[in-house]
């Protein structure tokens, strides 16, 4: 599609919306009602929509992608009515959405996932089929091979893919829900390349993202949802960043950064010994690394996807068994490949994908917290109800987990509870070693800084805390960080706060960040 003409001032002609949502009122299972929430996209735009998890996002984006029927109110896309919620086909040539979690079917190849669906029954004319795609893709500057399998692509490339598939059907209004979540630096940036085209060719855009820096760098409005009502719409520029989270989550980011700026300094004998480790791992191999971690310590690890930092951990948690060298607790080895000794011996773990790793998704929350101490909260193998209550309460309780009762199935939560479940679940058994990858990815400002402060004062308590992470906000509860760069560790930093520049750097291997 070609851009629009330009007007005599330079600027482009006002568009009608792309999307408009007036009235909208909701409530479907346990998602966040929607309360007469007005909204408009428009042709061109890249409309940011940010809200703590629990908000309304997911209900509103439910509402415009045809899944949730309005209560009461309006929706209109490109200036006629939505049509309805049986009408998938002509949902599909209006909206679009490339959700957190990838769509891509991956024994498909690029070329049958971007025409999926299409075909209408008819023979398929395979030669076309692959001239159409490539065509698609290089037409919006997208270099894949259109007979590569889907499971062998990047995170980034499987994101193009459901790009392309949305603008193969013709949808002009497109909504990106947390596309950098697990996205490198660079990836991010030419994601960003391809959002400002598709906005010079009329693409309408709704952009969901928890990273406030993106917001500034790459939306031109925002609105903001809390509680399921429209706070604020505003241009970007008009609305900084303080501005932006007091909208978002009013005073309780205040007391939760109160409780990080409150930690006190790292001390206690040598509590973790990594010496000359090896592991060969699909997420990057870690090759003689030494090093320890103190009690009261939090050791940051920082490195690039495939560095081997995540290979690390896991090895430490018992989920990987090294090639060689020895992981050490307390001065006492630990039997490294089994996740059960690591438990006994008072290591907890926190997965970068609680979807895969960290929960049971149809189990309540009182039971997912409370999985590694059933020996201690069962007689005779038969498990106490009241005993399980008392041990999950307090971190419930301190972690703020919000959802309707103990026994609400996980999957129903929003990310912020999720993830809270997952870290609840790590630090039930008071552990003596924290290991944690990620731990706020995909959360809203506030859950994060909340998540943060307990993990921080996890570690005031005495235990040690290893932590993975390529987010600087997650690095700044750390004492000490370790840069990794293809499986070894290259740079110490031991002054916060850490320079983001000078990690990246040490990351990519420039001479200057030594």
């Amino acid at each position: 599609m070609s851009s629009s003409p330009e007007t005599e001032s330079g600027r482009l002609p006002r568009q009608p919306p792309a999307a408009h949502a007036e009235g909208v009122w909701k409530s479907f299972g346990q998602t966040q009602a929607l309360q007469d929430v007005s909204l408009s996209v428009r042709g061109g735009e890249c409309h940011a929509l940010v809200g703590r998890n629990g908000a309304g996002k997911s209900t509103l984006v439910g509402v415009l992608t045809g899944l949730l029927k309005p209560d009461r109110g309006t929706v209109e896309l490109h200036g006629e009515p939505a049509p309805s919620l049986g009408d998938r086909a002509a949902w599909q040539e209006r909206v679009a959405c490339v959700y957190q979690r990838s769509m891509v079917v991956p024994w498909l190849s690029v070329g049958e996932n971007i025409f999926l669906n299409r075909t209408d029954g008819s023979l398929v004319h395979w030669r076309s089929l692959r001239r159409r795609a490539r065509q698609l893709l290089l037409g919006w500057g997208f270099d894949l091979d259109v007979d590569q399998p889907a499971g062998e692509l990047s995170v980034e490339q499987k994101q193009i893919v459901e790009i392309a598939r949305a603008l193969s059907i013709g949808a002009r209004f497109l909504i990106l829900d947390e596309p950098t979540a697990s996205l490198e630096s660079s990836a991010i940036e030419r994601l960003f390349e391809r959002v400002r085209r598709m906005k010079e060719n009329g693409v309408a855009i709704l952009y969901i993202s928890h990273h406030l820096e993106e917001i500034y760098e790459i939306c031109d409005t925002v609105t903001v949802l809390r509680d399921g009502k429209r706070i604020v719409t505003a241009p970007v520029a008009d609305l900084d960043h303080d501005r932006l989270v007091a909208a978002m989550v009013g005073g309780e980011l205040a007391r939760a950064q109160d409780a990080v700026a409150q930690r006190g300094d790292a001390s206690g004998a040598s509590r973790l010994e990594i010496s000359h480790l090896v592991v060969r791992s699909p997420l990057g191999d870690a090759n003689d690394i030494s090093f320890d971690v103190r009690a009261g310590e939090c050791l940051g690890l920082f490195g690039l996807r495939g560095s081997g930092a995540v290979a690390l951990a896991d090895a430490v948690a018992g989920l990987l068994k090294p090639v060689s060298g020895s992981i050490a607790l307390d001065g006492r080895r630990l039997s490294t490949g089994k996740v059960d000794r690591a438990l006994a011996r008072g290591v907890a773990y926190v997965p970068e994908d609680r979807h895969a790793r960290g929960f049971i998704p149809t189990l309540g929350v009182r039971e997912n917290l409370t999985m590694p101490i059933l020996e201690r909260l069962s007689r005779f193998g038969i498990l106490r109800a009241s005993r399980a209550r008392h041990a999950a309460a307090p971190i419930a309780q301190r972690l703020q987990i919000v959802s309707s009762g103990w026994e609400q199935p996980v999957e129903e939560l929003s990310g912020g509870n999720q993830q809270k479940v997952v870290v609840g679940r790590a630090l039930v058994s008071h552990p003596e070693l924290l290991v944690v990858i990620s731990p706020t990815v995909g959360v809203d400002v506030a859950s994060k800084e909340a998540l943060l402060a307990v993990i921080d004062e996890t570690r005031r308590g005495g235990a040690a805390v290893l932590l993975v992470s390529d987010d600087l906000d997650e690095l700044r509860i750390c004492t000490r960080v370790l840069v990794i760069r293809r499986g070894a560790v290259v740079s110490e930093f031991t002054t916060p706060p850490w320079d983001r520049q000078l990690l990246i750097a040490a990351a990519e291997g420039f001479e200057s960040a030594a």
